[in-house]
């Protein structure tokens, strides 16, 4: 498997080309086959596998933080929910940012082993801890925490969560995290996973789980903020 490693120019892969806008489907159309095997979301990009985007995995520190110091991951983009929240995330991928985590994020890290596998055995979704990168933009960058397949062959997602407090639905940032990942990989769904806990303790012997649609008008708006926290980087560096 080769490796391919992201730029912030967000450079397109040899022989890949974007779908211009004309091309695009009418609305409510997620994907359409073409007669050459490549599958086409919306209007972004003709897609290869998932699998041959893939940039680096957790296990190599060093080669991870650097491949997402040099994109915008999905962690970045849930905190685009407006304009001046692109100021925020360019001051953070630039300087780096002052959170190293606490008590929650730690208690997080402890139960997604634990949640992952019960995500594996109900819905056949594996964890994952790759960095994959988007097939027309090398500088889009997302980590899902489980990929799979449904039983029509489609790729699905999975993301774990655990929080202490009582969620009527999913928290908007998390939306857009999810929202960005399926842009990135391709997919169409997302099993959004969460454990609620009473002093870290799971408050229920199963956590609850809820399926989320892709959404390409959202993914629009959130290309176009990622964009330009991309574009002011490299203004920067030149």
């Amino acid at each position: 498997m080769t490796i391919v490693q992201p730029t912030l120019w967000g450079d397109l892969d040899p022989g890949l080309e974007a779908v211009p806008a004309s091309a695009a489907p009418a609305p409510g159309v997620h994907a359409v086959a073409s007669s050459a095997g490549v599958t086409n979301h919306d209007t972004f990009t003709v897609l290869r596998g998932h699998t041959e985007r893939i940039v680096a995995h957790s296990s190599d520190r060093m080669a991870w933080l650097r491949a997402r110091a040099m994109g915008i991951t999905a962690t970045d983009v849930a905190r685009l929910a407006s304009l001046r929240a692109v100021h925020a995330v360019v001051a953070d991928k630039r300087y780096g940012s002052r959170f190293s985590g606490n008590v929650y994020t730690e208690h997080g890290r402890e139960r997604e082993p634990v949640i992952a596998a019960w995500v594996a055995a109900t819905h056949g979704i594996e964890p994952s801890a790759h960095l994959f990168h988007a097939a027309a933009n090398r500088a889009h960058l997302a980590t899902p925490d489980g990929v799979g397949h449904d039983g029509d062959g489609r790729l699905v997602l999975a993301e774990i969560k655990t929080t202490a407090k009582g969620w009527r639905g999913i928290p908007r940032h998390y939306l857009r995290q999810i929202w960005w990942q399926q842009y990135v990989l391709g997919a169409d769904r997302t099993l959004f996973v969460w454990e609620r806990h009473d002093d870290f303790v799971p408050a229920h012997d199963e956590p609850e789980c809820r399926w989320v649609d892709r959404d390409d008008d959202q993914i629009r708006v959130l290309i176009d903020l990622a964009d330009r926290v991309l574009d002011t980087l490299r203004r920067d560096r030149v």
